[in-house]
């Protein structure tokens, strides 16, 4: 199964949040033990190496997203995902519109995030990170 993860949480996991950071690691060992495939949005990596400086410095924040590229597969932004999202007036946010578009582009089942209701217009199904563990998969 193909899953978009968003960029909250890959910051769960990585800035390792007390509330969230669980099952945001379930979610990367699923991927990394090729349970699941797991594919994130080319941006989701400069906006995650922007907000991890708080919490990491600059060699392990480049070593740590080296190392999310290759258990994860990146959806790369060109510019018909991008006018897309810009034309997309049901969504209020591009960002997360490109999301969906990364997500629809990589054929994802769903996007996991903890932003379900900044998705109600995508195609693809947004689901919380616990509700994909336990209502999808069962765990």
């Amino acid at each position: 199964m193909k899953v978009l993860i968003d960029t909250n949480v890959l910051i769960d996991f990585y800035g390792k949040r007390p509330q969230f950071y669980d099952a945001a690691e379930k979610i990367m060992e699923l991927c990394m033990e090729k349970k699941i495939e797991g594919g994130i949005a080319a941006h989701s990596v400069t906006n995650a190496f922007y907000i991890l400086r708080k919490d990491m410095p600059l060699d392990l924040r480049r070593s740590t997203l080296k190392d999310l590229c290759a258990i994860t597969t990146v959806i790369g932004i060109d510019s018909e995902k991008l006018v897309a999202a810009l034309d997309n007036e049901a969504f209020s946010d591009v960002e997360d519109c490109l999301q969906s578009e990364c997500a629809k582009r990589f054929s994802a089942s769903y996007i996991i995030t903890r932003n379900i209701k900044d998705f109600e217009h995508s195609d693809v199904p947004a689901i919380l990170p616990d509700d994909f563990l336990k209502n999808v998969l069962g765990s």
